[in-house]
């Protein structure tokens, strides 16, 4: 396929979001199933603690998003953060995140599980007394995304005007939730109270980012960069949009997670602190147990809505991955087409939908989801850190005066993604690490023979030994790991390793303008 039907493709995306629509889009990405469940579970594992978690994730996430800033705004594209490690680390780079991103489909199967979580609350058919889906469960959630990608047919004027709806309900239940519950059930005690403020010691705080689904919960921010080439002014908007996006959703996570503290009754406490506090549908049991059963029908009925924006809009996002891939070579280029009346590229959401249907078997609990595709989207944010200090170059002007320089900013990105990855533990990086390596032997297969695979494996051999080496400190480390490498040695040892790696790979890339692998 040539470059001019690769441009005459891209010509028929449609330039109709901006900076409401945008950040409208981002909230939404990442408020979904996290604020029905991981205030619960965040609390179990770290107590009133976990306050420090949202915001130290939010800082964290921050600094992430910050890098993507600077590249959306000067290098727009529809799925950027697949493209833009194409561009400045080659094609074996390319492969082993593309796997990744592919992979991170199944966070649609995540947001689905959770409605079905709530929904059989009065549909008990959907779940087994263990939690999982049923037969029918399954049968009911493949319809569920069947139907998301039904509304993700048409336009992205329709698809923005649908989720600018959505995003107010996922401000307003929540933020009544918060008010109703703190009325009901204020016991400021809770924070210092059943064993203080850090029940289980402060190191509990970084288990909790992952066994308390807080890193997916706060995690999406990128969904504006990803739509930056169908963004009206990409420069002036999508900064904006990313950064209101993080902001306004910690907020209402810090909300939501004190008015959980508050308003858990003693009793729970009373019989093995917060370890013991344990609902299958947090925020719904709980409006029960304080009489507050109109927050309880409301709360249920927001479970189909708040996770099902997300889904929508994760969706569309994976859509507009799966089209990048195409672009770099990843995917066949069959699924580069883009429908010249709606702008959407149907044939790469078909795919998405089988990929989803696909996840929707083996993985039917909510954690266990929501633990390997977190672990995925992570490595994403790595490889774009390395993008930027590549692309654009460290000494670049900066955006705005408050903006750390690139210098800084994309080195300690790519350290953070790191730490986040290490601190989802071996459980889940066990299974999420090779299955992204599965890029390598898919890079192979594909330029076997060719004159640019030495190349490309001299500029992308620095992903798959970082990747290997996280995966033994993982094993080795204790973030359910062996133990052999103690606390916080661990963590520093995964720091330096982020450091090492990241100018290992900023040497090895060159920038390139590719339109089509």
């Amino acid at each position: 396929m040539s470059v001019d039907v690769v441009q005459a493709e891209e010509a028929r995306l449609q330039h109709k979001l901006g900076f409401t629509g945008l950040t409208a889009v981002g909230f939404s990405n990442i408020v979904g199933s996290g604020w029905l469940f991981s205030a619960a579970l965040t609390a179990q594992a770290a107590g009133p603690a976990a306050l420090l978690a949202w915001v130290g994730a939010g800082l964290l996430c921050l600094v992430i998003a910050l890098v993507m800033v600077e590249l959306s705004a000067r290098e727009p594209e529809a799925g950027a953060t697949v493209r833009w490690p194409l561009r400045s680390s080659g094609q074996l780079v390319a492969s082993v995140v593309g796997v990744s991103v592919l992979l991170t489909v199944g966070a649609t199967a995540a947001e689905i599980s959770a409605i079905l979580k709530y929904a059989a609350h009065y549909l008990r058919w959907l779940q087994n007394p263990h939690g999982k889906l049923t037969l029918p469960g399954v049968g009911v959630a493949m319809l569920l995304a069947v139907l998301l990608s039904a509304l993700n047919w048409y336009g992205v004027r329709l698809f923005a005007a649908l989720n600018n709806l959505i995003t107010v309900v996922k401000v307003v239940v929540p933020l009544l939730t918060v008010v109703a519950l703190i009325i009901a059930g204020f016991h400021p005690s809770h924070l210092t109270d059943h064993g203080g403020f850090a029940p289980y010691g402060y190191s509990a705080v970084l288990s909790s980012l992952a066994v308390g689904g807080v890193v997916y919960s706060v995690n999406g921010f990128q969904a504006a960069a990803d739509f930056s080439g169908e963004a009206r002014d990409a420069g002036r908007d999508v900064p904006r949009a990313v950064v209101a996006g993080i902001g306004l959703a910690v907020l209402l996570y810090l909300l939501l997670q004190l008015a959980f503290l508050f308003a858990v009754p003693d009793a729970m406490l009373a019989k093995a602190g917060w370890h013991g506090v344990s609902f299958d549908s947090p925020f719904g049991e709980l409006a029960i147990l304080l009489n507050l059963h109109w927050l309880s029908v409301l709360l249920y009925a927001d479970a189909v809505v708040s996770p099902g924006g997300s889904a929508y809009v994760g969706v569309a996002i994976d859509t507009r991955h799966s089209y990048a891939l195409a672009k770099n070579g990843v995917l066949p280029r069959f699924f580069l087409a883009v429908e010249r009346g709606s702008g959407i590229p149907r044939r790469a959401l078909l795919l998405n939908l089988v990929v989803i249907l696909v996840f929707l078997l083996p993985f039917s609990s909510w954690q266990q989801v929501v633990s390997v595709v977190g672990d995925l989207y992570l490595l994403t944010y790595a490889a774009v850190a390395v993008a930027a200090a590549i692309l654009i170059g460290p000494h670049a002007r900066r955006l705005a005066s408050w903006v750390p320089p690139l210098r800084v900013l994309a080195p300690l990105a790519f350290v953070v993604a790191t730490e986040f990855v290490y601190w989802s533990g071996w459980h889940e990086l066990r299974i999420a690490l090779p299955l992204t390596l599965l890029g390598v032997p898919l890079y192979l297969v594909q330029y076997w023979g060719t004159p640019g695979l030495a190349a490309g494996v001299r500029r992308g051999s620095w992903l798959v030994g970082y990747l290997l080496v996280l995966l033994l400190l993982s094993w080795t480390g204790t973030f359910t790991g062996r133990g052999w490498l103690g606390a916080p040695w661990d963590s520093l040892a995964v720091a330096v390793l982020g450091v090492l790696t990241f100018a290992l790979a900023v040497r090895s890339g060159e920038p390139q303008q590719v339109e089509l692998a």
